[in-house]
This record gives C-alpha cells, sequence and structure tokens, in this order.
C-alpha cells in the first residue's frame, strides 16, 4: 500500500466510525436530558477537579441543542469524508472530527468506548499527513498509528495471557453468556464444542501477542496478520455488539501495511523510517525515566521515618516498626495490623490520634515484604509465618510488663484473631475494622466470586511494575485524604512492586487458608471490639453475620464486647477518611477505657449499634 493510499483508507475508515457514532447519539437524544444516562447535571460531577476553564468549556458544549448540532456537523463531515478525493481540506476534516470526538467524550461518559480513542488517535494523525506537504511528517504520522496498532494488540494479548482464564478458554465462554457483551448461540457453540472453543481463545491469544510477526517475511505475512484481525473485529461485531470497533481498529491496518512493506517495493521505496529509530529511542529513554523513578520510590518506601526501629522473627524475617508513644505506665499497648496490599500509613488518622490523646502506648510495623520490612523466610509462605512475626513483634517491642491491644483491618484483623490466641494473659483486647473471617470465601458468594478476579489483578499489577509502568502509576484517590505529611511514602510504597509482590504472595495463601476452612472460630479470652463498615454489610450481609460472629467468639465471663456499624464507611474510607477515622479513634479509644477501668459485667454493651 503507498503512502496515499494509506492515508485515504485510514482516514475513511475512522470517518465511518465517527459516523456511525454520532447517528447512535442522534438518535438516542433522550440519554441527554434530565433523568437519562447522560443527564449532564449528573455527569458532571466527574470533571469537578478539572480547571474551571475546561469546565465551562464542556458546559457549553454539552447543552442538548449543542451536542445535537455537533453531532450534526460530524456526520456531515463524516458522510463527507467519505466521498472520493485527495483534497488538503481533507485533514481538516479529520481534526475536527478527531478533535469533536475527543470533547464530547465527557459528555458521552456512559456509551463511549474504545473505538472512539482510537478514532481519535487515527484522525488526528491523518489529518497532520494530509495537511502536511512533507513526505518526512506523513510517514512519521503513518509510523505513528502503525506502532499505536501493534501495542494495542501486544498489550491485550499479553494481558489476557496472564489470568488463566484465556489460557483454559473459559474466559470465551464467561464472555458470550452475559448479557452486555453475550451471544446466546455463541455461548451455546462453546458449551457444544468445547475443544473448538479453546482454539478459537488460543487463536485470539495468538494473534495479539504476535501481532507484530507482521513485519516479519518481508511483508508477507501483513495480509494473513491484517486479515486475521479484521475478521477478528467482524466477529466481535456481530456476537458481541461491537459494531463500532471494526472500522476503529481495521482504520490502523492501511498504516501497518504501508509500515510493513519492504523498502524494495516500488510503492514504499521513498519511505522515511526515522520514525521507528525515535520511537526506539524514546522508549528506551521513557524506560531508564521509570527506572529512576522506581529506585526512589523504593528508596522512600524502605527508608522508613527517622525513628523507625527493626527486628528479626523466628522466621528470620526483618520487620522494621514506629513506636510512636510509649504511653503512660501501667497502660496497655496498641498495635497497630494492616490489611493486605495496604500500609501503617493507612491508620495514620487513628494512630495519631491515639498517640497524641490517648495516653496509650501505639506500634505501627510493616509485615514482611512491605515498607521497610523484609522476609527472609526461605519456606513456602503462610499464614501463620506473619501471625508469628506479630507475636514476635509483641515480645520484642513491648515491654513484659505491658499488656498489649491489637488492631487489625481487613486481612490484619484476623491475623490479629490468631495472634490474639498465642500472647495469652499479655493480651488486653482486640480491635477488629471491618476484618476478615476465615469462612468467607465459603459462606459469601461475592467474596468467593471475587477471590478470583482479585488474584488475577494482583497478578497484573506486579506485572506491570516489573515491567516499569509504575511511573505511569496515578495517585489514587483516597490517598490525598490522609495526614499529608503520610502522603508521599504512602504513593511511594503503593507504587512500590515490593507492596504488590507481597499482597499477591499473601492473597494466594488466604486462598489456600479459607477455603479449607470449617467448624466454629476459636474462643478468646479477650474482650472486643468489632467496627464494621456500612458499604460493606449492606452490600454483603453475610459479612455482617461473620463480623458478629467474631465478637461472639470473645463474649463470655462478663468480658466487654462491642459491635458498631460505622455509617456512611466504606472498607478503606474507614481508616483513610478524616471524618470517619476521628470516630473510629474515639470509639477505640472509649472502649479501652472501659476496659482498662475494669467496668462491671452488668455494664458491658452487648451489641450497640450505628
Amino acid at each position: 500500500m503507498s503512502r496515499g493510499g494509506a492515508i485515504a483508507a485510514g482516514e475513511r475508515l475512522a470517518a465511518a466510525t465517527t459516523l456511525t457514532s454520532s447517528l447512535e447519539y442522534l438518535t438516542q437524544r433522550h440519554q441527554l436530558r434530565s433523568g437519562g444516562l447522560n443527564d449532564w447535571r449528573v455527569v458532571k460531577d466527574v470533571q469537578s477537579k478539572s480547571t474551571p476553564l475546561t469546565r465551562k468549556l464542556l458546559d457549553l458544549v454539552s447543552d442538548e441543542r449543542t451536542t445535537t448540532a455537533v453531532h450534526a456537523a460530524r456526520a456531515l463531515v463524516s458522510a463527507g469524508m467519505l466521498l472520493p478525493g485527495r483534497s488538503r481540506w481533507r485533514g481538516a476534516g479529520s481534526l475536527f472530527l478527531g478533535a469533536s470526538t475527543a470533547l464530547l467524550y465527557p459528555r458521552h461518559r456512559y456509551g463511549t468506548d474504545g473505538s472512539d480513542q482510537v478514532s481519535v488517535l487515527v484522525q488526528t494523525a491523518v489529518g497532520v499527513a494530509r495537511l502536511s506537504t512533507s513526505p518526512q511528517v506523513k510517514d512519521a504520522a503513518l509510523w505513528y498509528i502503525a506502532l499505536q496498532s501493534n501495542t494495542s494488540y501486544l498489550v491485550s494479548g499479553w494481558v489476557k495471557l496472564i489470568g488463566p482464564s484465556w489460557r483454559d478458554a473459559s474466559a470465551l465462554r464467561g464472555v458470550m453468556r452475559t448479557r452486555t457483551y453475550g451471544h446466546e448461540g455463541a455461548f451455546e457453540l462453546t458449551r457444544a464444542y468445547p475443544r473448538a472453543a479453546r482454539w478459537v481463545a488460543h487463536g485470539v491469544l495468538a494473534l495479539e501477542c504476535l501481532f507484530p510477526v507482521a513485519y516479519l517475511g518481508g511483508g508477507r505475512l501483513v495480509r494473513p496478520v491484517v486479515v486475521s484481525a479484521a475478521a477478528f473485529h467482524v466477529t466481535n461485531g456481530f456476537a458481541m455488539g461491537l459494531g463500532r470497533f471494526v472500522t476503529a481498529f481495521t482504520a490502523m491496518h492501511p498504516a501497518v501495511a504501508y509500515t510493513a512493506a519492504p523498502k524494495s517495493h516500488p510503492a514504499v521505496a521513498d519511505r522515511d523510517d526515522r520514525a521507528l529509530a525515535v520511537a526506539g529511542a524514546a522508549l528506551a529513554l521513557a524506560a531508564s525515566a521509570a527506572g529512576v523513578v522506581a529506585v526512589q520510590r523504593r528508596l522512600r518506601s524502605r527508608e522508613g521515618w527517622p525513628t523507625s526501629l527493626t527486628m528479626t522473627t523466628r522466621q528470620g524475617n526483618e520487620l522494621q516498626y514506629e513506636v510512636m508513644a510509649p504511653g503512660s505506665p501501667g497502660r496497655p499497648v496498641v498495635v497497630f495490623c494492616n490489611g493486605l496490599g495496604t500500609s501503617s500509613e493507612y491508620f495514620s488518622w487513628i494512630s495519631e490520634h491515639l498517640a497524641r490523646k490517648s495516653g496509650y502506648g501505639v506500634i505501627t510495623f510493616a509485615r514482611a515484604g512491605y515498607a521497610g520490612s523484609s522476609r527472609r523466610s526461605t519456606e513456602p509462605y503462610r499464614l501463620n509465618e506473619s501471625v508469628d512475626d506479630l507475636v514476635d513483634l509483641v515480645h520484642g517491642a513491648v515491654a513484659s510488663d505491658r499488656k498489649v491491644v491489637l488492631v487489625g483491618h481487613s486481612l490484619g484483623g484476623e491475623l490479629c484473631r490468631r495472634a490474639a490466641t498465642r500472647i495469652g494473659s499479655r493480651l488486653h483486647s482486640v480491635v477488629y475494622l471491618d476484618s476478615s473471617h476465615p469462612a468467607e470465601l465459603n459462606r459469601s458468594e461475592q467474596q468467593g466470586e471475587a477471590a478470583k478476579r482479585l488474584r488475577e489483578s494482583l497478578t497484573l499489577m506486579v506485572w506491570s511494575l516489573r515491567l516499569g509502568m509504575g511511573a505511569l502509576m496515578s495517585r489514587p484517590e483516597w490517598l490525598d485524604s490522609l495526614p499529608e505529611h503520610y502522603r508521599l511514602r504512602a504513593f511511594a510504597q503503593y507504587s512500590d512492586l515490593r507492596t504488590w509482590v507481597a499482597a499477591r504472595r499473601e492473597w494466594l495463601a488466604v486462598e489456600k487458608d479459607f477455603r479449607a476452612f470449617s467448624g466454629d472460630l476459636t474462643p478468646i479470652d479477650a474482650p472486643a471490639l468489632m467496627i464494621s463498615a456500612q458499604q460493606t454489610t449492606d452490600r454483603d450481609p453475610e459479612q455482617l453475620l461473620m463480623h458478629h460472629e467474631l465478637a461472639q467468639a470473645h463474649r463470655g465471663d462478663g468480658r466487654r464486647v462491642e459491635t458498631v456499624v460505622m455509617e456512611g464507611a466504606n472498607h478503606e474510607g474507614l481508616l483513610v477518611k478524616a471524618e470517619y477515622a476521628a470516630d473510629v479513634a474515639s470509639r477505640i479509644v472509649g472502649f479501652l477505657d472501659a476496659v482498662t477501668g475494669d467496668v462491671s459485667a452488668s455494664d458491658t454493651l452487648e451489641g450497640q449499634t450505628r
């Protein structure tokens, strides 16, 4: 395919995508009105953090009449782009379509998809190529499209390959049985012919993971690769309803055909391939920068605070911990244990409150593999390893004449429960913050289904960070809810590969351990406070029952046991949102004061609920 042919084919296919898109929106204008799926009065809340100028521009475009007018103009321009011609004005048309798609993207928050993003990419590049009189600029634009095309297939394929559902072909059957993207006939075929379905799934993996082979064999492979990819999108358009994807992704194929042809072919004899070298250099530079960022974050994540201490456990693990407050003599010491994939910084609002205002001792620490703690054990990881570490920390960091309060969030709550049975008379009480329960994967359908997805997500995170993608990670919203001086370190830990490796290691052990759990919880001879997040219990009522069971395991002999549902809070917000964390901290202090004050059994709270 020649340079001009690649530009012409790409701009027409992309215009067909835009034409289809705008006609769809014009026939569904009710979705823009009050109560519709894209009611701007509701959707615009997503743009609350944008600049004032951006919000004003989006408000102007998002008026129903303006949106309709823009779509009508896009439909006319797209239809005109499908006509024959090579005028430079076509470049302006492509740029208009690309810019308007990007501008309307926030307006149609629900309903846009990857085809719109690909259209913007192609139309911007072919628009520049069409307007330019320089062959070198045209070739650079076509190389840009081709490289983006290769990247899109490669990333999609290798991400699929990480998860077992595509390797064992169950993903194809799973997608075909969904209401949104499924197809009943195709689903029945995957059930009737499982072997053929496996070949289809593996064929998709091979096509996406090996798409760049189009550049091998002196250009002879480009046709079978591009035709196979086009057939793949046509099939998706029919079976999954992704009609716009057909023209959107095939709009990139002409650039692939042009750049994959050997220079010996007369149609591309004057092609300028310097863009490929520039892209390679940019990739190397980006990889170097990503490496520097990763090293800086690793160092910040591991360095701890100026007053951080370390100790070695019986497992050989080195734990980094912080004595935030020694506390008043005779008062117990509170030890915080974080959840899966999180750090002690999550507790900062609560731990700071207790350290400054309660008079109790406060210790936070990082489990082996997190932050500045190192896992040295050579044995296969089991949850009991972390329990042993927690028990050793208590005995090594807390004076022998002081009692201990264990506070655990999520998985940390379960680790505290197990450690509580080993500490003996030194245990003062246990505080559970939206805690895990060892039976949750068996009893909760929601938790059981989410377990597999979490395992795949953790695996994807680990491999993404290993490939240097950590530099692209954005700051999660919850991080800006922490006290300001904790945020930088918390983000360094969040974006550090070690955090996700540790989280995945723990989660694999959790799945194995929790799936095997049966029977009743071991009774614990100590007071307990159970604080649940309302969003957790509303979404999964079984979780509330299990939280009450955790509390029930502590009841007896007049021991103080309290259960609280924190109204409005979610699983992480219970800790990181100042308004919830302050309430949690106050309740912990009130509970500890009551227990330390040796209240009588008649004053025991058997089920205070908020």
